[in-house]
């Protein structure tokens, strides 16, 4: 794992960063620390993006940064597990802690749901190599994917405020789950904090379907 922006210096970027960052300031009454943070609210938030089988029997949660290069190596291998088993359901939790540019990468993602491309702006810069990628290339990359970008802007600014929530609560979560960095996953019952290959997933996805199975 990669070190990470402190948790009080990434709070103080969402809360005051305003235009800069083009996310939409604090309100009085917005404390990231009464977030919803039950297990609930971690698999089923209904702002999360979301692929796979929708009614899958097994969910898992991915916690991850886009300059994080130790989930750009494991995509690929959850993506296969995904695609091979069928039955998994996959939440993305952009989780923005490394740098500063992560945090428009996340934005920007979020920003595309709006237009139904959250996983094209998501696979463009998972697939750009290496840690402390800048700002300007992940948004080449996204233009590059097909998404809209003047649509994009205008779906930012419009959702800012949607989209600030949606990060504080992501923080909020990942703190009461005690993770230190990303990746981290949560399948089923287990928590997982490194990267993992193809066998790894596919191994704790069992692991958790026993896990289940007896309870």
């Amino acid at each position: 794992m990669l070190p990470r922006i402190s948790r009080r210096t990434l709070a103080q970027i969402l809360a005051v960063a305003g235009a800069r960052y083009l996310i939409a300031p604090a309100r009085a009454d917005d404390n990231p620390s009464e977030a919803d943070v039950s297990r609930e609210a971690i698999l089923r938030d209904p702002a999360t993006p979301t692929t796979g089988n929708p009614k899958g029997d097994l969910t898992i949660v991915v916690f991850f940064d886009y300059n994080c290069p130790y989930c750009k190596q494991s995509e690929p291998e959850l993506m296969r597990l995904v695609k091979t088993d069928g039955r998994i359901r996959l939440v993305y939790k952009d989780w923005p802690i490394l740098t500063e540019a992560s945090i428009k990468g996340a934005q920007w993602a979020l920003a595309a749901k709006y237009q139904d491309r959250y996983d094209e702006a998501h696979y463009a810069m998972m697939a750009i190599p290496g840690a402390k990628i800048p700002a300007e290339r992940m948004r080449e990359a996204i233009a590059k994917a097909g998404v809209d970008m003047d649509r994009l802007d205008a779906d930012l600014q419009t959702h800012a405020g949607e989209i600030t929530a949606l990060l504080r609560r992501n923080l909020a979560q990942a703190d009461s789950l005690g993770l230190q960095g990303t990746p981290a996953y949560i399948v089923g019952q287990y928590r997982v904090t490194s990267a993992l290959n193809y066998e790894g997933f596919k191994r704790v996805a069992a692991d958790a379907r026993a896990h289940a199975a007896k309870n």
